[in-house]
C-alpha cells in the first residue's frame, strides 16, 4: 500500500480539510467490496496521478470520481456500492422518492408501513412522512432529505421533530390490528447526510431517535441499507441520469424490484440487451461477487 502524501490536502465537502490518506481511501474501497489487491492497485493508480499533477489541493468530490472511475473499470458492482452515499443525493430534489425508499427498507426490517401520513396529536395534526409498525412498536419518522453531500441536518429541525413528537405521544392510534389503538413508541429523525454536532447532542439529551449516513454507528442507514439490501436503482452505473429520473418518477426505487421484475423496464422503454446489462449489475451487488452472463440470461429470460 502506497504511503500518505504529507503535503496533499482534501477540502470535504462540509468545508473542512484534512490531508490526503490512502489508507483511507483504500479502507473504503474495500467496504465496497473490492478485494485488497484491486483496491491497492486502484489507490496507487490515484497517488501517483495526483504526484504527478503537483497540485496541492484537491476536493474530496474530485478524488471520489477518480476512484469511482477505476472502480467502474474493474468492476460495476463494487462501483455501486461505492457510489451508495452519493446515490442518495439523486433522489432529488424534493425527496419524496426517498420517503418510499426509507419506507421500503423499514418494511424489510419487519414493520408494515404508509408514507405521507396526516396524524392527529393532542393538540394539532402533523404531517408525517413514514409510519411504521409491527406488533411490538409503532414509529414515526421525520425524513429530512439533502441533494447536496455538505447538507446537514441541523439543532433548529430536531428542536421542533421533538415538538412535534411530544404532541403526537399524547395520542392513541389504530396502526396495526383492527379494533385495537396503541400509543407512540418511538420517533425518529431520519437523514441521507449528517447532523450537527449540536442536532446530536440534543437528540441523545431529549431521547430522539436520530439515524443519518454513518450515525449512530451500529444502525446507521449505511447499515440498515447494507443489511437489507435494498440498494437504490439510483446507484446502477448502467443507467444514465436520465434514465434513474424515469424509474423513480414511476414510483421503481429498489434495484431488487428490478431484478425480480424486469418487465418494469420493459414497459418504460429500454432494450432488451440494455435490461441485460442492468440485470447483470444488479446482480453483481445482490450477490457480491460475480455472476455469470450466463447465469442470469437462462434466469431472466431477457
Amino acid at each position: 500500500m502506497p504511503k500518505d502524501i504529507k503535503t496533499i490536502y482534501v477540502d470535504k465537502e462540509d468545508g473542512s480539510r484534512e490531508e490526503f490518506a490512502s489508507d483511507k481511501l483504500q479502507q473504503s474501497l474495500i467496504k465496497s467490496g473490492a478485494n485488497p489487491t484491486l483496491a491497492d492497485k486502484i489507490v496507487r493508480s490515484i497517488t501517483e496521478e495526483i504526484a504527478k499533477e503537483g497540485a496541492e489541493e484537491h476536493s474530496a468530490s474530485e478524488i471520489y470520481r477518480r476512484a469511482f472511475h477505476h472502480l467502474k473499470e474493474l468492476s460495476l458492482s463494487a462501483a455501486a456500492r461505492y457510489s451508495l452515499r452519493r446515490s442518495l443525493l439523486e433522489f432529488g430534489p424534493t425527496g419524496f422518492p426517498f420517503e418510499k425508499y426509507v419506507a421500503e427498507i423499514l418494511k424489510a426490517k419487519g414493520f408494515s408501513t404508509l408514507t405521507d401520513q396526516v396524524v392527529f396529536g393532542s393538540c394539532v395534526p402533523h404531517e408525517v412522512d413514514v409510519v411504521a409498525w409491527n406488533p411490538q412498536k409503532l414509529v414515526m419518522v421525520e425524513v429530512k432529505y439533502h441533494n447536496e453531500p455538505a447538507g446537514k441536518t441541523d439543532l433548529k429541525v430536531a428542536l421542533y421533530v421533538k415538538a412535534r413528537y411530544d404532541d403526537l405521544m399524547q395520542n392513541m392510534y389504530d396502526y396495526g390490528d383492527e379494533g385495537t389503538s396503541r400509543k407512540l413508541d418511538e420517533g425518529w429523525l431520519l437523514t441521507n447526510t449528517k447532523f450537527s454536532d449540536t442536532a446530536v447532542t440534543y437528540g441523545k439529551c431529549a431521547g430522539v431517535k436520530m439515524v443519518s449516513w454513518n450515525y449512530p454507528p451500529l444502525g446507521n442507514l449505511q447499515d440498515m441499507i447494507e443489511e437489507t439490501k435494498l440498494h437504490p436503482v439510483t446507484c446502477l452505473s448502467t443507467l444514465s441520469a436520465v434514465e434513474k429520473k424515469l424509474l423513480l418518477q414511476n414510483d421503481i426505487v429498489l434495484c431488487k424490484s428490478v431484478y425480480e421484475n424486469t418487465h418494469l423496464l420493459k414497459i418504460h422503454g429500454f432494450s432488451d440487451s440494455k435490461i441485460f446489462k442492468i440485470v447483470e449489475e444488479i446482480g453483481n451487488i445482490l450477490r457480491n461477487d460475480e455472476v455469470s452472463t450466463k447465469e442470469l440470461h437462462n434466469s431472466h429470460n431477457v
